[in-house]
């Protein structure tokens, strides 16, 4: 499975909780840390927790190791690191005030299965 793969598998898995503006940053000429950023939010940290929760299951799944995991205490900002493909899910607050869509603003957004863009 290649990193755009994995990062599909992630939104899709993200998708299927009801996390909000799910997107995907194409970051791999801009770092070393991973080849995609893939971003959603919660509606609460509940959300947050689950959103999470199922990304580290279809990581599972997918046969490949547990993520790391970061930001279990907070639940407003959970990173997840499956090497290739780094999952931030956030409370809608917390995306908005640490703006990573800003930080990475020359990251491409790819688009997601299904959408035209």
């Amino acid at each position: 499975m290649d990193s755009l793969e994995l990062a599909y598998a992630v939104a899709k898995a993200l998708d299927s909780k009801k996390g909000d503006d799910i997107q995907i940053l194409k970051v791999e000429d801009l770092t070393t840390l991973a080849d995609y950023f893939v971003l959603a939010s919660g509606n609460s940290n509940t959300q947050v927790r689950a959103l999470a929760d199922e990304v580290e299951d279809a990581v599972l799944k997918l046969g490949l190791p547990a993520p790391r995991r970061e930001g279990r205490g907070g639940d407003k900002w959970i990173l997840l690191d499956a090497d290739t493909v780094i999952v931030h899910v956030f409370t809608k607050e917390s995306r908005e005030f640490y703006q990573l869509e800003k930080l990475w603003g020359d990251a491409q957004i790819v688009p997601l299965p299904g959408t035209e863009e």
